[in-house]
């Protein structure tokens, strides 16, 4: 069972800052034995943003860093604001807004680069890009990549981690490669949504069984995650908050105590730097 010296980190999740249940689903989280958040900031028209220029993010972003100060009061340990342009957007400008894929691309980079501003001040942990998990065309797709390898360019300049949103795969040496070229090391480019197993990035483990037991059995770097997306309109959707914390118990009930330390303890630290330890003791 989680005891008071166990860090829980779900390494990825969403709170609405303005609807549905926000402070409440951290609440239920560190209820049930959760002390670490890494909040991504939600879709920016999710927030009923419809961006123009690469200031236009600035509401999203200093939203999603007021509501993760909230939960840092909730936590036992504490919460950090991954910034960054979801990459569904290309998809919202180029079919819906008339957007050409190039002017696309140069408005999520612009996105990037702010959101970069606020990893370098100090106000947010991480980046968030990545490209489409459904079918584009050619040119949406190189768009797409294009603003990723922003990302990973950013992530260089300022020593920061970079979480994709991506296609299932359990191959992306590529991606991490694209990294590697711009000066990020591929421990610090993690996809969220993972299996439990991936060649390339850090996987960021969706918290189901099966895919937990695959990431605890293969004993390489990996993180643990819900994408709870505290939607009013889809209550159900993806993993709830109390999810993390009860795979933690039940991997411990299983004899997986390394795993639990490797992915809430080392793999933080390898990957964001982080010490989850001495921040839960600090509180």
């Amino acid at each position: 069972m989680i005891d008071d010296e166990t860090p829980v980190l779900d390494n990825h999740l969403h709170l609405d800052p303005d609807n549905n249940r926000g402070i409440d689903a951290v609440r239920d989280f560190a209820r049930v034995g959760g002390t670490h958040l890494l909040v991504v900031n939600k879709p920016s028209w999710h927030l009923g943003v419809e961006v123009e220029s690469g200031e236009d993010f600035r509401y999203v972003f200093e939203r999603t860093i007021e509501i993760v100060a909230e939960a840092d009061d909730v936590l036992e340990g504490r919460a950090w604001p991954v910034l960054g342009v979801h990459p569904g957007l290309i998809s919202r400008l180029v079919d819906d807004r008339g957007y050409s894929p190039a002017d696309a691309r140069d408005l999520m980079r612009a996105g990037i680069d702010v959101a970069a501003e606020y990893v370098e001040s100090g106000e947010a942990l991480a980046l968030k890009s990545g490209r489409p998990h459904y079918d584009v065309d050619d040119a949406v797709w190189e768009a797409s990549n294009a603003v990723m390898r922003r990302a990973f360019e950013r992530g260089a300049d300022l020593d920061c981690a970079v979480q994709l949103h991506a296609e299932a795969s359990e191959d992306m040496r590529e991606v991490a490669e694209w990294a590697e070229e711009a000066g990020l090391p591929r421990h610090n480019v993690v996809k969220h949504y993972a299996s439990g197993r991936l060649e390339g990035p850090i996987p960021s483990v969706m918290s189901e069984k099966e895919r937990l037991e695959t990431a605890a059995e293969r004993g390489e770097p990996f993180l643990m995650e819900t994408d709870y997306i505290d939607d009013p309109d889809r209550p159900g959707a993806v993993l709830g908050p109390k999810t993390v914390p009860r795979r933690v118990n039940w991997l411990l009930e299983a004899g997986h105590d390394e795993a639990v330390r490797n992915a809430h303890v080392e793999t933080p630290e390898l990957v964001y730097g982080i010490d989850t330890r001495e921040s839960l003791e600090r509180a």
